[in-house]
């Protein structure tokens, strides 16, 4: 009579929980090199991966996402911009490749302003950037009349200082603006929404309401930890 073979009694038990403790480990690192993988291709515009699952976003992706935080912008008294010196905060640009801030300029601004306002209790996880190629003082203000009604000033430079106080202005040149704000140039209407890390990752314009971009606004911080 042939006897099988005995196996100490709980070896198959033993070799299962092993079994599924390797998996348990490594679940979160093969997460973590899936997600460095698919950004890797994202960025470098090898892989739409918006196009693939859909996107319920009112403005418009920019892809590949731009870095501004390394695009060696200036500010306006000439020293380096360090972005990374800065809070974590979500921030929204409005760029200008002009030596004047005409209607559009000025409607962009106020925009901004408006919608910074209305996020509430979320205003201070948001700032604002202007970035142009000219300084403000060597920036003529060509509007007839302010979007909020209030007297014109004197110049552009004093607009800013009056209007948005807040604001962060920026330089950089042709080259970095036309690389960075792509779109402006035949859409100026274009404002940019750049995530924590610096990237630009939206593009909004006229085309999307006031109360669209606020819903784009709530649901990216609501999910972000930033």
């Amino acid at each position: 009579m042939v006897q099988s073979e005995s196996h100490p009694p709980g070896a198959a038990g033993d070799n299962h929980g092993r079994l599924v403790l390797l998996l348990i480990a490594g679940l979160p690192v093969t997460m973590i090199l899936a997600a460095t993988w698919l950004w890797f291709f994202v960025v470098k515009g090898n892989l739409d991966i918006v196009g693939m699952l859909g996107t319920a976003n009112r403005g418009q992706l920019v892809q590949p996402p731009r870095q501004l935080a390394e695009a060696g912008l200036t500010q306006v008294d000439g020293s380096a911009f360090d972005f990374a010196a800065l809070e974590l905060q979500w921030t929204f640009v409005v760029a200008n490749e002009s030596a004047s801030c005409d209607a559009a300029c000025e409607h962009l601004l106020y925009l901004t302003r408006q919608i910074h306002l209305a996020m509430g209790k979320e205003y201070n996880r948001i700032r604002r950037f202007y970035v142009s190629d000219v300084v403000p003082a060597d920036t003529r203000l060509e509007v007839d009349h302010l979007s909020d009604g209030h007297p014109l000033p004197a110049n552009f430079a004093g607009y800013l200082q009056r209007e948005h106080g807040e604001m962060r202005v920026l330089q950089g040149d042709t080259g970095q603006m036309r690389s960075l704000f792509a779109e402006h140039a035949s859409a100026p209407d274009s404002w940019y929404l750049v995530d924590p890390a610096g990237w630009i990752m939206m593009r909004y314009d006229d085309s999307v309401s006031y109360k669209d971009v606020i819903a784009d606004l709530k649901f990216l911080l609501k999910n972000s930890s930033t």
